[in-house]
């Protein structure tokens, strides 16, 4: 049961994370810009969730840190895709 709160702390993070980066822009809301968020927010959280079921114990901490990763990933995935729509990756 430890191991889905650390999964839905790690997608709580990357959702936070594409919502507040949407609010910034002042933009309209693009449902196929935030579908993008959504999945990376629900690996990072497959991810976390399967990673520490194997932990012995989950602490307030170990939450926090899947939380603050999850955003990060979702932070990390929108800066990638946005290089390589500039053509920064293609070389």
């Amino acid at each position: 049961m430890d191991a889905i709160y650390i999964g839905l702390a790690a997608f709580a993070g990357g959702i936070l994370a594409a919502i507040l980066g949407w609010l910034e822009t002042q933009e309209d809301f693009v449902a196929r810009k935030f579908a993008g968020s959504v999945a990376r927010a629900l690996v990072a959280g497959s991810v976390f969730a399967v990673g520490y079921a194997y932990s012995g114990s989950i602490t307030i901490m170990d939450i926090f840190a899947a939380f603050v990763a999850g955003a990060g990933i979702d932070v990390i995935g929108n800066r990638a895709a946005g290089a390589i729509k500039s053509g920064f990756l293609k070389g």
